[in-house]
């Protein structure tokens, strides 16, 4: 005779096998976190964070996008003032962090995300900006990486005497033009600063340095200057000016010279922050990082067309020669 409780035990038995097995296939797993980044810039689609670097240095760490991370990429197509909806929009999307590229973005995110994690990049100096209380203790929501301004003013600098090409509306990179204005005075040169507004008063800026001349031009980069950057490359050279830029691609396009932070370098850490801050990390206690890898490109076609001759003290330096 069958005893009473055998055929329960024999139950109990198969359905804790059958419970184990679940767990271990997953069945019973939780499903995994869907993280969501939201990515925005001044500048175009498919350019800088949002073009398809930020997903690469995102992979590296761990992340499959379309699957354990989804970005919302926002580009305000070169126009500031619709900087604030896009930024509305990631909100709404209930984005966990916002990486921005600029220092408009940055300060758009940073009146509009509330409290929504912020890691800004290629912003100026986020505390003299306003944007952080401090590199070590940023503070509020805001993370990401500052910029050296006055340092590499001063090795630009170094190899020319200039005139000083800038978006007067772009706070960070006002300020980037006032650090290259310290450093000219220290070297005992003069700065003839022609900020532009739009598009048509580069043309003003172009007049004011046939009628006089300077000995070179560097140009403060963001996204108004680099939409117009085949016109300054093209005025440097139509009137044989030297001119220096921050950032190696500008070389790439026909620039002569380059030297700043790598742009590729400064995304990578930019990621990183954000992905402690998925982790759960506080951005108010993520000290803001400066760059660490500083390129230096010459175009020696251009240089050529110049009849200028690069000392090879320089040459050997660079990190990239187009020739």
């Amino acid at each position: 005779m069958t005893k009473p409780g055998y055929p329960l035990t024999i139950l109990g038995r198969v359905l804790l096998t059958v419970a184990v097995a679940l767990i271990q296939t997953g069945a019973f797993a939780q499903p995994a976190k869907i993280y969501r980044v939201g990515l925005v810039a001044v500048g175009t689609p498919d350019t800088g964070i949002l073009g398809a670097g930020m997903a690469r240095d995102f992979a590296q760490r761990g992340y499959v996008v379309d699957g354990n991370v989804v970005f919302e990429r926002r580009a305000a197509q070169g126009k500031p003032e619709r900087l604030p909806g896009l930024i509305d929009e990631l909100v709404a999307k209930h984005v966990d962090v916002i990486i921005t590229q600029g220092y408009p973005a940055a300060m758009a995110a940073k009146e509009r995300a509330g409290n929504t994690p912020i890691v800004v990049t290629l912003s100026g100096d986020p505390v003299a900006t306003g944007l952080a209380a401090s590199l070590a203790h940023p503070g509020g929501n805001i993370t990401g990486v500052s910029e050296v301004a006055s340092e590499l003013s001063a090795k630009r600098l170094a190899l020319l005497k200039e005139a000083v090409l800038w978006n007067a509306d772009d706070f960070g990179m006002s300020l980037r033009y006032q650090a290259a204005e310290v450093e000219a005075k220290r070297a005992g040169m003069t700065i003839v600063p022609l900020g532009v507004h739009a598009p048509d008063d580069f043309d003003t800026a172009f007049a004011e340095m046939t009628k006089k001349p300077p000995d070179a031009i560097l140009m403060v980069t963001d996204i108004l200057t680099v939409l117009n950057r085949k016109r300054v490359i093209d005025f440097a050279a139509e009137h044989r000016l030297p001119a220096i830029y921050e950032y190696a691609s500008l070389t790439q396009d026909g620039g002569l010279m380059s030297y700043g932070p790598g742009v590729a370098a400064i995304f990578d850490r930019a990621a990183g922050l954000a992905d402690r801050i998925l982790k759960g990390a506080n951005p108010a206690d993520l000290p803001l990082e400066l760059p660490t890898r500083f390129e230096l490109a010459i175009n020696l076609k251009t240089a050529k067309a110049l009849d200028l001759t690069i000392p090879e003290s320089i040459l050997v330096r660079a990190d990239d020669v187009i020739e």
